[in-house]
C-alpha cells in the first residue's frame, strides 16, 4: 500500500498476506508460550485444551436436508460442551479491554467522492434509483433500486466504466439485492429482488445469463456468491434455501443446472460465505474441498462442495437475541509457521473463531479458538488483514479489534447511514485489505494506516508521548495492525529508531518553543517535567546517551529550568543503573547544581552508581569532604584509587577525638561509628561499599590492608599523649558487642587463610592487653571480651591460643566483692560466660565461694543444678531479693517433673517445711496453692509449726478458699476442724469476712461455729448460724439485743453532746452519724430476717417477732425525745415507721392499733403523739385503695372492650363470594323441591351442609348446633392451601361467626322466591375460637400481665389477685388494651 492516502490502488492478496510476515509472526500475539522443542503440527492439533476444543465429523454424507437436521441434533457438535452450560460460557467470556496502550489513529477513513456523485447524478439524471448493494475486487460495482448495475474503475477519478441492466428489466426484476464478481474480475452476478440472477462480462458489459429457474419463484436473492471455481456459484434467497449455481458452456450454449444444497423448511439460512484463497495459497490442499459456510438463525454449518458434499461441521449458538442475525468472514491466517483459514462469525455480541485444518487421512479438523465479547449486536464482520477484524456494532460504531490481544485498536462514528439495519450484507465489501461501505448518497473506503502515518497523525495533533509511545511499540514488535514494516527485525527496529530520534528533536523543539515566558517558576518547571524526563527514557531506551548528552543537552542547556530539571531527572536512571557514564561537562553541571541546591543525599545516591572513569576525582572527593558524603568518598577513594585505608582513617578522625575526651556522640557521630564498623566488615567480607563486591584480586590485599590498620601501634598524626593501638581502643568504646560481632563474621569466613589466621591472633592479643585490668571498661564490655573468647575457643577447628589464666583475671574482676556497682550486669556477664562451656573450665569450688561471698545468687544456682542440690537453690532464690517471687514456680516445678528422683524430692519437701513462715509472708496465695498440689499429708504439721496466729490466718485462708480446679488433695481440706479453726481466726483478726465465709463455705458444724462466734460476741454471725440452724426466735434475739445496745450508745451520745462545749460539735456529729449508721444497719438486718421468717409463721409467731421490734424502737423514739437532739429524734421516728410499714404486710392493722394504745405512755398520753403513727398508716391505705381502684377500673374497660368488638364480628353479616357450593360446584338452589342447609364462613366461601359433611370438615362431638365446622376449601390440602381438615387449626380459615342459612321452600307451590331465615347466631359458641383471633392482632402485652409483674403477691395479703406473670393463659375474661390492626 502506498504512503499517500489519495493513491487508491488495490494492494494484491500476497502483499497483504507477506510470507516475510508470516515467518517473523510475533507468538506474544497469538499468546504462544515459549518452549525448548517444538512440537509437531499434529501434536497441537490433536492436544485437547480450554480454549481449544477439536471435534471432527466422520459421519458424513451427501447434503440434504433430512440429515443436516440429524447432524445438528445428533452429531458432536463444537458448541456440545459449552454452548448449553452457563458456567462454562461464564468462564470462557472474556471482556475487550479498552485502549489501555496507544494506538494511534488505525484506520484511514476516505471518502469515494468519485462513486458518490456519480450515484447521486444517476439517480437524478436516469432515475437510477438510490444504492442497494455493493461488491468490490479490480472494480467496484453498486446495484440500484431500479435494477441497475453500476460499474467504476478503483483509480483516481473513481470513473464509471459500464452500466449494466436497464430501467425495464428493473420495473421486471425489482431491485438488485446481491451482486459478486469473480477473482478474476471477468464476471459479474447480479442477484434481484423477484428472483433472478444475471451475469454480465465486465469486459465488454455483455450479458451472459439469465436465470429464472435456480430457485423456488417468488423468494429475493439474499446471496449469491463465486467460489473459486469460476463455473460454480451459491446463492441464498429469502426463503432460506441454498442452492449451488453450476455454468455450463456445451457448443456456445450457456446454460446453468441450479442444486438444492440446504432447504428453508428447515431452518432459514442467513448468511453464506465461500472459502475464497488469495492468489499465494490457491495450492493450499483446502482448498479442493470447497468450503461454504451457511449460517441460520439457530446453528452455523461448514460443507464441502467438492469432490462430493458433505457436511463437516454443525456448531448450534448459544442463546442470544433472536433478533440478531448472523455474519461470517473468512481469512488465512498464519499460525506457528502454517496458514490455515479462520472461519469467524458473529451473532448478537459475540465473535466466535474457529480454525479449519486439513488432517493427513482427508477429514477436516476444526478448532475452536477464544471468542470475543462486545457490548452491543455486531451488524457487520469483515476481516482487513490476517491479524484485524473490523466490526459495526448496532450503533454504527466502527471498530478495528486485533484478534491475538481481543483488544479493540480504534472506534469510528459512522457519519452516512449504512444501507440495512440489522444486518449490512451487501452494504459491505471486503477485498485486498480495504473495506468499501456503501451509505444512502455515498460509498466510503477503509484501509489500514501504515505505521509512519499513524505516528503523523499524532505529531500533527502535537501528541508527542504517545507518538513516542506508539514509536517504541513498533520497535519492540508489541504493536497492533502493522503495515508497511518488513524486512528482519533488526532492519525494522533501525528504520523506527531513525523516527523515533527525529520525533525526539521534534519533541524538544516543541517544548522549548511552547515554554511560559514569565510566570511563575513552578509552572515553567512542571512544564519541563512533563517533557524532559521522557525524552531521557525514550534515549536510554534507545540505547543513544550520546544524543542525550550531546544534541538535546546542548539545546536544553538554554534554558535554565529545562537545564535543572535534565539534570535531576538524571538521578532515577543513575540510580536503577540504566545510565552509568556521564561526560565532563555534564559531570561537572551536575555537581554544580546539586550542590547549590543542597540536593546533597541525591548526589551522594548518584556517584556511587556512576563509573569512576566518569568522575574528576578530585573535584568530587573536595565537594564529599565540604559536605560529609562519607559514602560518595569511601566509593571515589575505593573505585577510583584502589585507596581502602584513607576513608577508615578520615571516619576514625571524626568519632575518635570525642571517645578519646570521654564526652557523649552526637546522633550524627554515632551514624559515623556505624558506618565505620559497617565498611570494615564489607572490607574483611571481600564487599565492595556501599554495594557491588571488591575486585576479586585485591579481596586478600584489602583484607591485610585492613588488618594491618586495625593493629597500628599509634594512628598517623598522633600525639605524645595517644595510647597504644587507637583504633581497636576507639572501636571498642564506640561499640563493644558490635566491633566483636564484626571480628566474630570475619573470623568464620577465612579459616584456611594462613595469613588471616595470624591477623586474628594478633587482634586477639591486642584485645586482651587493651581490656583486661583497665578500668575504662564496664564489666559488660570485658564479658563480652570474653565471652567471644570462649565462642572462638569452644569450635572444633579453633586456633587461636588466649591464656586460660586471664579467665581467672575476669572471674576475679566480675566477682569483686568490695565493687558493688553494676551488680546485675557483672552477674549476666558471668552467666553468659559459663553458658559458653567448652574450654572455660573454672574451678567451680572457687567459683562457687566467690559467686556466694559477691552474692551471684544465679550463679550459685547454675552450679547447685549441676550437683543436684536443689535444697541449696531454695536458699539461693530466698536469698535472691530479684527472684524471690519464682521460687513458688521453681518448688512446683522441680516437685512435678519426671526428671527428679524421690530422694530429691524429698530434700526439697524437708527444706519447704523449715522455711514455710518466710514463704507465708512471701505470698500466702502461691504458698497454698503448692500446699494443695504436694503437701495435703503435710497440712497438720504444717499448722502446727506456725508461731504467729496472724500468719496461719493468712495461710489457711488462702488454702481453704473455693477452688473451681478440682485437685486430689482438696478432698483433704474439707475437715471440719481446719474450717473451725478459720472461723475462729477470722473472728480474731477480720471479723468483716466473717458472714461472707460462713454464707460460702459448707464444712464447719454448727454447733461448734455458733459456740465459737458468742465467745468472740459477734451477734450478726451469730443470729445468721442460729436461722440456719432454725431457731428465728434465736437469731432475732440476738439481733434484737445488738439493737438495744447500739441504741443505749446513741442515747447515751445524744445525752452527753447536750452538755458538751460548742467547740466540739464537729467530731459529735461525726460520732453520733457512724452510730445512727450502726442503728440502722441492725434494724434493716432484723427487719430482713422477719420479713424471710414471716411468710412460713402463724399469726401469734409473727406478732412474737414483730411487736419487741415495734416496742424497741417506740421506747427509743421516747428516750431521744427527752433528750435534746433534734436530728437523732427525728431519724429514730422515721425508723419506727419504716417498722411499721414493713409490719403491714404481716400483721392486721388493728393489731398493730391495738398494740400502740397497750402502750402505757400512748395510752395514758394525748392522741397527738401518736399521730404521727396512725396519719402514716392512713396515707399508706390510701395508696393501695387507690392502686386497686385503678386496676379495677382498667380491667373492666379492657373486658367491655372485648366482649364488644367480639359480639360486633359474630353478628356481622356475611357476604359469599359465590352462588354456588365450593365442593359440588352447584348452585345452592340445586333442587327446588328440597329444604337445604348451607354454611357461609367468614371468608365468604360457601357450602351445603351435606356436602361438608360429606368432606369431614367438622369437628368436635357436640350435638348438632355445637358442631364447630371449618372452610374446606381454607384449610384443605385439597383445596391447596395446605394442611389437612383433621387439623383444628384456629385462624382465618375458620369462621369469626358461622352463619347458618336455611332454605324454606313451601310445598303449596305459590310462593318460588326462596327465603333466608337466620336459625341461630349464639356467643357462648365461638367465644374461645373469636378470642384467639382477637389475640393474635395484639401488639403488647396485656395490662394484666404487667400489673401481674409489679405486683407483690407474696408480700401483701388480699390486695391483689394472684396472677401469674406472662401467662398467656390466664383464666380472668379479661383483654389487652384496644390496639386494633384493621
Amino acid at each position: 500500500m502506498t504512503d499517500s492516502p489519495d493513491a487508491r490502488s488495490l494492494v494484491s492478496a500476497s502483499s497483504q498476506l507477506n510470507l516475510m510476515e508470516v515467518d517473523a509472526i510475533d507468538d506474544k500475539e497469538f499468546d504462544i508460550p515459549q518452549v525448548d522443542t517444538p512440537p509437531t503440527l499434529e501434536s497441537i492439533l490433536n492436544e485437547l485444551e480450554d480454549e481449544e476444543e477439536p471435534f471432527v465429523l466422520e459421519d458424513t454424507c451427501v447434503l440434504n436436508t433430512d440429515n443436516m437436521d440429524a447432524h445438528s441434533c445428533d452429531t458432536s457438535s463444537l458448541a456440545s460442551s459449552d454452548s448449553g452450560d452457563p458456567v462454562h460460557l461464564k468462564r470462557k467470556r472474556r471482556t475487550v479491554d479498552l485502549n489501555p496502550t496507544v494506538h494511534g489513529s488505525v484506520l484511514r477513513h476516505s471518502l469515494l467522492k468519485g462513486i458518490s456523485a456519480q450515484i447521486v447524478s444517476a439517480a437524478d439524471k436516469v432515475d437510477a434509483g438510490l444504492p442497494t448493494a455493493i461488491t468490490m475486487s479490480g472494480v467496484i460495482a453498486v446495484g440500484t433500486s431500479h435494477g441497475l448495475a453500476l460499474v467504476f474503475g478503483k483509480d483516481t477519478n473513481q470513473a464509471l466504466r459500464l452500466c449494466l441492466g436497464s430501467k425495464a428489466t428493473g420495473a421486471e426484476f425489482g431491485a438488485v439485492s446481491a451482486l459478486s464478481i469473480n477473482h478474476d474480475c471477468s464476471r459479474l452476478l447480479c442477484g434481484f429482488a423477484k428472483g433472478q440472477i444475471t451475469m454480465w462480462d465486465l469486459a465488454n458489459g455483455k450479458l451472459l445469463r439469465t436465470i429464472n429457474d435456480a430457485h423456488p419463484p417468488g423468494t429475493a436473492i439474499l446471496h449469491v456468491k463465486f467460489t473459486d471455481d469460476p463455473t460454480l456459484a451459491v446463492c441464498n434467497d429469502s426463503g432460506g434455501s441454498v442452492f449451488e449455481l453450476a455454468f455450463r458452456r456445451v457448443m456456445g450454449m450457456r446454460s446453468c443446472d441450479s442444486r438444492c444444497l440446504f432447504s428453508g423448511s428447515k431452518g432459514e439460512v442467513c448468511s453464506i460465505e465461500p472459502l475464497h484463497a488469495p492468489q499465494d495459497f490457491r495450492d493450499h490442499p483446502i482448498t479442493h474441498y470447497s468450503l461454504l459456510a451457511m449460517a441460520s438463525l439457530t446453528k452455523i454449518l461448514v460443507i464441502g462442495l467438492k469432490p462430493s458434499l458433505k457436511v463437516w461441521m454443525t456448531f448450534p449458538y448459544s442463546k442470544s437475541d433472536p433478533s440478531s442475525v448472523p455474519q461470517l468472514a473468512w481469512q488465512f491466517v498464519p499460525v506457528q509457521k502454517t496458514v490455515n483459514p479462520v472461519l469467524a462469525f458473529s451473532k448478537g455480541d459475540t465473535v466466535h473463531f474457529l480454525l479449519v485444518k486439513k488432517e493427513e487421512t482427508g477429514t477436516i479438523h476444526v478448532i475452536k479458538q477464544r471468542q470475543l465479547h462486545l457490548s452491543c449486536d455486531i451488524i457487520s464482520l469483515s476481516w482487513i488483514n490476517s491479524r484485524t477484524l473490523l466490526l459495526v456494532d448496532s450503533h454504527e460504531k466502527l471498530q478495528v479489534v486485533d484478534r491475538p490481544s481481543q483488544e479493540i485498536l480504534e472506534t469510528l462514528d459512522l457519519e452516512q447511514a449504512l444501507v440495512g439495519e440489522k444486518a449490512c450484507y451487501q452494504s459491505v465489501s471486503s477485498y485486498g485489505g480495504q473495506i468499501v461501505y456503501l451509505g444512502t448518497k455515498s460509498a466510503h473506503i477503509m484501509a489500514l494506516r501504515n505505521w509512519r502515518e499513524r505516528i503523523d497523525c499524532l505529531l500533527k495533533q502535537e501528541h508527542f508521548v504517545e507518538a513516542l509511545s506508539l514509536a517504541w511499540s513498533f520497535h519492540e514488535g508489541t504493536a497492533k495492525a502493522v503495515v508497511g514494516l518488513f524486512g528482519d527485525p533488526v532492519k525494522r527496529k533501525g528504520v523506527v529508531a531513525d523516527k523515533m530520534v527525529e520525533i525526539i528533536f521534534q519533541f524538544t523543539e516543541h517544548a522549548l518553543k511552547k515554554c511560559p515566558e514569565q510566570g511563575k517558576i513552578q509552572v515553567m518547571e512542571q512544564h519541563f517535567h512533563d517533557v524532559v524526563p521522557v525524552l531521557v527514557d525514550y534515549c536510554l531506551l534507545l540505547q543513544r546517551p550520546d544524543l542525550l548528552f550531546n544534541q538535546l543537552y546542548s539545546r536544553l542547556v538554554e534554558n535554565t529550568v529545562a537545564k535543572g530539571v535534565f539534570l535531576e531527572s538524571l538521578e532515577s536512571y543513575i540510580v536503577a543503573d540504566r545510565l552509568g557514564h556521564l561526560t565532563t561537562p555534564i559531570m561537572r553541571d551536575l555537581l554544580a547544581h546539586y550542590q547549590s541546591n543542597g540536593m546533597m543525599d541525591s548526589l551522594e545516591r548518584c556517584i556511587v552508581h556512576l563509573d569512576i572513569t566518569s568522575l574528576d576525582i578530585q573535584q568530587v572527593v573536595q565537594v564529599c569532604w565540604d559536605n560529609q558524603l562519607y559514602d560518595a568518598m569511601i566509593y571515589v577513594f575505593n573505585s577510583g584509587m584502589n585507596d581502602y585505608i584513607t576513608p577508615m582513617e578520615k571516619l576514625f578522625a571524626v568519632i575518635g577525638s570525642p571517645i578519646r575526651e570521654g564526652r557523649s556522640l552526637t546522633e550524627e557521630e554515632v551514624v559515623m561509628g556505624n558506618k565505620l564498623l559497617v565498611y570494615i566488615s564489607c572490607c574483611l567480607a571481600g564487599r565492595a561499599y556501599p554495594l557491588g563486591d571488591i575486585p576479586e584480586d585485591l579481596v586478600v590485599q584489602v583484607k591485610n590492608q585492613v588488618y594491618e590498620f586495625l593493629i597500628r601501634l599509634h594512628s598517623a598524626d598522633s600525639s605524645d599523649e595517644e595510647e597504644v593501638f587507637p583504633y581497636i581502643r576507639t572501636l571498642l568504646h564506640f561499640d563493644t558487642r558490635e566491633f566483636l560481632n564484626v571480628l566474630a563474621m570475619t573470623f568464620e569466613d577465612f579459616k584456611n587463610d594462613k595469613q588471616a589466621l595470624e591477623y586474628q591472633q594478633r587482634i586477639v592479643d591486642i584485645l586482651l592487653q587493651v581490656m583486661v585490668d583497665n578500668p575504662d571498661f564496664t564489666p559488660s564490655q570485658v564479658g563480652g571480651l570474653f565471652t567471644f573468647l570462649a565462642r572462638q575457643l569452644a569450635k572444633p577447628d579453633n586456633t587461636l591460643f588466649v591464656n586460660r589464666k586471664l579467665f581467672d583475671q575476669v572471674l576475679e574482676f566480675l566477682c569483686c566483692p568490695d565493687d558493688d556497682s553494676r551488680h546485675t550486669e557483672r552477674q549476666q556477664v558471668l552467666l553468659e560466660l559459663l553458658h559458653v562451656g567448652g574450654v572455660v573450665q573454672f574451678n567451680e569450688e572457687r567459683l562457687l565461694a566467690l559467686a556466694e561471698k559477691a552474692k551471684f545468687y544465679q550463679i550459685c544456682e547454675f552450679l547447685y543444678e549441676k550437683k543436684h542440690l536443689h535444697d541449696k537453690i531454695i536458699d539461693c532464690y530466698l536469698r535472691d531479693p530479684l527472684r524471690k517471687g519464682e521460687i513458688f514456680s521453681y518448688i512446683h516445678n522441680l516437685l512435678s517433673m519426671p526428671g527428679y528422683s524421690p530422694e530429691e524430692k524429698q530434700t526439697v519437701k524437708e527444706k519447704v517445711l523449715q522455711n514455710m513462715q518466710e514463704l507465708v509472708n512471701l505470698d500466702p496465695s502461691k504458698l497454698a496453692d503448692l500446699v494443695v498440689f504436694h503437701f495435703t499429708e503435710e497440712v497438720q504439721q504444717i499448722i502446727s509449726e506456725f508461731q504467729d496466729d496472724e500468719l496461719l490466718y493468712k495461710f489457711l485462708s488462702c488454702l481453704l478458699e473455693p477452688r473451681e480446679v478440682h485437685h486430689p488433695g482438696t478432698m483433704l481440706l474439707l475437715e471440719h476442724d481446719l474450717h473451725e479453726l478459720l472461723l475462729d481466726l477470722l473472728c480474731r483478726f477480720a471479723p468483716q469476712n466473717l458472714l461472707r465465709f460462713l454464707q460460702t463455705s459448707q464444712h464447719y458444724r454448727l454447733k461448734e461455729a455458733i459456740q465459737i462466734t458468742q465467745k468472740y460476741h459477734h451477734n450478726e454471725a451469730t443470729a445468721y448460724l442460729l436461722e440456719k440452724k432454725g431457731d428465728i426466735q434465736g437469731a432475732f434475739d440476738v439481733l434484737l439485743e445488738t439493737l438495744k445496745e447500739k441504741l443505749s450508745v446513741l442515747a447515751a451520745e445524744s445525752d452527753g453532746g447536750v452538755e458538751e462545749d460548742e467547740r466540739h460539735d464537729d467530731e459529735e456529729k461525726t460520732g453520733g452519724e457512724s452510730t445512727l449508721t450502726g442503728v440502722k444497719d441492725s434494724l434493716n438486718d432484723i427487719i430482713d430476717l422477719c420479713h424471710r421468717s414471716s411468710p412460713n409463721l402463724n399469726q401469734q409467731q409473727r406478732e412474737v417477732l414483730w411487736f419487741p421490734l415495734l416496742e424497741t424502737m417506740m421506747n427509743s423514739q421516747r428516750q431521744g425525745k427527752g433528750l435534746g437532739a433534734k436530728h437523732t429524734f427525728e431519724v429514730l421516728k422515721e425508723l419506727t415507721m419504716k417498722v411499721l410499714n414493713c409490719m403491714s404486710s404481716f400483721i392486721s392493722l388493728p393489731a398493730i392499733i391495738q398494740q400502740i394504745l397497750q402502750d402505757p405512755v400512748y395510752g395514758k398520753g394525748k392522741l397527738a403523739e401518736i399521730q404521727g403513727l396512725i396519719l402514716g398508716m392512713l396515707d399508706t391505705f390510701t395508696y393501695e385503695q387507690t392502686l386497686l381502684e385503678t386496676t379495677t377500673s382498667l380491667l373492666n374497660h379492657d373486658l367491655h372492650w372485648s366482649l364488644a368488638h367480639l359480639r360486633a364480628a359474630v353478628t356481622r353479616g356475611l357476604h359469599p363470594r359465590q352462588d354456588y357450593c365450593n365442593i359440588c360446584l352447584q348452585q345452592y338452589k340445586r333442587r327446588q323441591d328440597s329444604a337445604e342447609e348451607i354454611i357461609v364462613f367468614s371468608c365468604g366461601h360457601l357450602y351445603h351442609v351435606q356436602c361438608l359433611q360429606q368432606k369431614d370438615c367438622g369437628w368436635g362431638v357436640a350435638p348438632e348446633l355445637q358442631q364447630r365446622w371449618s372452610c374446606y376449601k381454607c384449610s384443605s390440602s385439597k383445596g391447596g392451601r395446605g394442611g389437612t381438615s383433621s387439623e383444628q387449626k384456629r385462624g382465618r380459615s375458620t369462621s369469626l361467626a358461622q352463619t347458618r342459612v336455611t332454605s324454606v321452600h313451601h310445598e303449596a307451590g305459590a310462593e318460588a322466591d326462596r327465603k333466608k331465615v337466620f336459625v341461630e347466631a349464639t356467643l357462648d359458641l365461638h367465644q374461645e375460637q373469636s378470642w384467639d383471633q382477637l389475640r393474635c392482632l395484639y401488639r403488647g402485652p396485656s395490662r394484666l400481665s404487667i400489673l401481674s409483674e409489679l405486683s407483690h403477691s407474696n408480700e401483701k395479703t388480699g390486695l391483689l389477685i394472684t396472677a401469674q406473670p406472662g401467662s398467656e393463659n390466664f383464666q380472668l375474661k379479661l383483654s389487652p388494651p384496644p390496639l386494633f390492626e384493621e
